[in-house]
């Protein structure tokens, strides 16, 4: 998650997937602001084809799709889609596919900690911008005290335990550098001839992953280590989870084929 600072204004700025408004909670500022109950609360989700994930969900997000490493910190991610912008596993009404595990960074939308360097602690911030957060919202904030409301309450707890998280991946992912595990890894797409024949492969992304190759080369009390702290059973859902990218083409192809022919040419 990229970090949210405070500005001058006593304002949060920054660049966070999902949040485009982001504000400290406040009771003089949103006393009056609730969520309001919809059927289909993920439509923000739509544009999310890559979201961060954390070391715990690991096992119940392979079953979905790849779990990759990206950029220098070798963020973990749950690929949800093969194009920018475009989450496959929702639809525009803001429905997940059934069966599909949804990651706790989009469950715990529309609240997010930021960051306040000058008070060197986290502040619990709402994206203002989220199409659910309404004044006179159904479940409040804020209760008839000024107290934060049951809602608040576990949405803080939700968001505490997913920074928990995101410390323990931390520590996952530098063991993971550590025992130089790494490799820079390619996702292909082979499509088919009208003739039948295997077309040119087609490079969908690349990413970083782990190196079955290194893993296998560790001394047997690394690996031993490695599984009696539970990074083992980590790896290998990461490591199951790449044949997730035929699942996502399977999924591409279909959906092109169904597709109207304006839409498909468009």
């Amino acid at each position: 998650m990229s970090e949210v600072h405070e500005s001058p204004l006593g304002a949060f700025s920054g660049n966070v997937l999902f949040y485009s408004k982001p504000e400290p909670l406040a009771l003089q500022l949103h006393s009056k602001l609730g969520v309001k109950r919809l059927d289909a609360p993920f439509k923000f989700a739509k544009v999310g084809h890559a979201i961060p994930l954390t070391i715990g969900e690991f096992q119940l997000t392979a079953v979905t799709g790849p779990i990759i490493f990206v950029g220098e910190e070798r963020l973990p991610i749950a690929v949800m889609g093969l194009n920018a912008g475009d989450n496959m596993f929702v639809n525009e009404q803001g429905v997940f596919d059934s069966g599909v595990y949804v990651p706790a960074y989009i469950r715990r939308y529309p609240f997010v900690f930021a960051n306040d360097e000058s008070n060197n602690q986290m502040v619990l911030c709402i994206d203002r911008a989220a199409e659910f957060i309404v004044e006179g919202g159904e479940i409040p904030f804020f209760d008839e005290k000024g107290e934060p409301s049951d809602y608040t309450k576990n949405c803080i707890e939700f968001c505490n335990n997913f920074e928990v998280e995101r410390q323990r991946t931390l520590g996952f992912v530098q063991l993971l550098k550590d025992l130089d595990l790494f490799e820079t890894k390619t996702a292909h797409y082979t499509p088919t001839n009208p003739d039948g024949t295997a077309g040119e492969p087609q490079k969908i992304a690349d990413y970083f992953g782990v190196s079955e190759e290194k893993l296998n080369a560790l001394p047997h009390e690394k690996l031993a280590e490695l599984r009696d702290n539970g990074a083992l059973s980590q790896i290998y859902a990461h490591l199951l989870s790449l044949v997730g990218w035929d699942r996502l083409i399977a999924l591409a192809m279909a959906r092109a084929a169904a597709a109207p022919p304006s839409a498909a040419n468009a």
